[in-house]
């Protein structure tokens, strides 16, 4: 199933990748505006800032294949109605960006599932790396075929065949999925409703270390690499003197070199961390930025392309990965979504700035700014350290069912929770450091606020107090969204405890009884 899947996106990828080069070209050929060019990335990319979260909170509550479905058919109609008028002669740039933005959206809607769902795909989560590198060698394939073959089909049939090729290859998707069926997805509570879901999540990542510094990377790396694709069809045209069909070789060369450092990128993270090959990849794209600035020969320009599409794939790989292997099964659509959200808002607002850049200060210095940009902000990624240590992120439902003479409902809250711990004293400050994690813990999977309390006059005696919006939420954390690691922490907490004082949890509800 995973292979089924794999060269159905591959098929899409492509016909994605066509379908950039027919909107650019079909622009160009229009307009020649280095700022109307740079915003088909900017219309492809710009959904995702706006669906992009809820689109994640939806593919943790609602069944994934049909919400992949609706997203295929969606595209597909943007993607027909598209090539219907482009080759009846009633498109313009205006058209063409705006179809391009309901395409976005339906990419939108389909990346956090698709993402979410590889793991279903493989035996094992050890695999789960793998899986991503697959992906980027999908893409970053796709797009040294699809640049290609679209600037040939544009040359001998026109923007509009490419356009239905492009509509032709979610067909392709659609019949892929319809193969497959996921397992039903159990779950001892009621699905989570959207704008709970939608909260959970962003708690979950503002409460994730590692998640944060994954995002961070992002941050410093992706706004300066849209350079890269928003200008090098201005670059081909005007600076290269190539057409259509040369433009897509300069896109193949970045695929090939893609698809090269997908081969290297096992031996360069035997040999070197996560962190130094980040800011590796982004000095090795700033350099080929140089390149394509100050270079006017096709080949020469060309080559140096080559290691800016190895540059890319490793990095995102990387990223792509961390992300994957560090977020449990019941957030990880949400925080996948935030990841796609920053990338590809990163890609639209990046592409908006250098293509306005280059109409002021002209394409040479746009990307020579862009280089020195990234250059300073890889090495300022260094302090963002990526940890290549693995998390158990395995589900465990470690805690003992509450037991309650009152009854709550489900909305009822908000709800207290304490715990109160008897510490020797010469375990006192390793204790108050092992409950940071725990208090984290905490606020990953639903509380509002966490906080530690010492009492004054039994200095012995300390209390956890830590608030849950609601009983369901509190259930929630009960019976699904700790784990393996979550246990490490409390397990290294309590191990510190009077072992003739055993820890006591109390639930406060509310006395008000308009209360929930």
């Amino acid at each position: 199933m995973f292979r089924t899947l794999w060269l159905a996106q591959f098929v899409s990828n492509v016909g994605s990748w066509m379908q950039t080069v027919g909107a650019q070209w079909l622009i160009t050929q229009q307009s020649g505006s280095a700022g109307q060019i740079a915003l088909v990335q900017t219309a492809a990319s710009l959904p995702v800032l706006i669906l992009g979260i809820p689109a994640g909170a939806l593919a943790d509550i609602v069944d994934r294949r049909r919400l992949l479905l609706f997203a295929q058919v969606l595209m597909l109609s943007a993607a027909g109605l598209l090539a219907a008028l482009t080759a009846l002669g009633h498109m313009n740039p205006s058209g063409v960006l705006a179809l391009t933005f309901v395409l976005g959206c339906g990419t939108a809607l389909m990346n956090p599932a698709w993402q979410a769902i590889q793991p279903d795909l493989v035996a094992s989560r050890d695999q789960i790396p793998a899986a991503a590198a697959l992906g980027g060698v999908n893409m970053n394939v796709a797009r040294a075929v699809g640049p290609a073959l679209g600037g040939l089909v544009v040359a001998v049939a026109g923007a509009a065949t490419v356009f239905a090729l492009n509509a032709a290859s979610f067909l392709v998707t659609l019949a892929a999925l319809a193969t497959w069926h996921r397992p039903a997805a159990t779950s001892p509570v009621a699905a989570e409703r959207l704008l709970p879901a939608i909260r959970a999540g962003h708690r979950y990542v503002r409460h994730a270390p590692r998640v944060r510094k994954t995002l961070g990377r992002s941050l410093v790396y992706v706004p300066c690499a849209a350079a890269l694709w928003a200008l090098l069809p201005v670059a081909a045209h005007q600076q290269l003197g190539l057409g259509v069909g040369g433009y897509g070789l300069l896109l193949a060369a970045v695929g090939a070199g893609a698809v090269l450092g997908a081969v290297l990128l096992p031996q360069v993270r035997g040999r070197w961390s996560s962190n130094v090959t980040l800011a590796g990849g982004g000095i090795l794209l700033a350099m080929t930025l140089v390149v394509l600035a100050l270079v006017g020969i096709a080949w020469v320009v060309g080559v140096g392309l080559v290691f800016s599409g190895l540059a890319w794939v490793g990095v995102l790989s990387i990223l792509n990965a961390q992300m994957q292997v560090t977020v449990p099964e019941w957030v990880r659509a949400r925080a996948l979504a935030v990841y796609l959200t920053i990338f590809q808002g990163s890609l639209a607002i990046g592409a908006a700035v250098w293509g306005g850049l280059a109409d002021g200060i002209g394409l040479r210095g746009a990307l020579l700014v862009a280089a020195a940009v990234l250059v300073i902000g890889s090495l300022a990624g260094l302090f963002f350290s990526v940890p290549d240590t693995a998390l158990d992120r395995s589900p465990s439902m470690h805690w003992p069912a509450p037991v309650m003479v009152l009854d709550p409902s489900a909305s009822t809250g908000p709800v207290l929770v304490t715990v109160e711990y008897r510490v020797p004293a010469d375990h006192a400050d390793t204790f108050t450091d092992a409950m940071e994690a725990v208090g984290r813990s905490r606020l990953r999977t639903g509380a509002l606020r966490w906080d530690l309390f010492r009492d004054g006059s039994q200095p012995d005696t300390y209390l956890e107090v830590f608030a849950v919006a609601s009983w369901e939420e509190h259930e929630r954390q009960h019976r699904g969204r700790l784990t393996g690691y979550d246990r490490s922490a409390e397990e290294k907490a309590r191990s510190l405890l009077d072992p003739e004082h055993p820890f006591k949890v109390s639930h406060y509800l509310p006395a008000r009884r308009n209360s929930g």
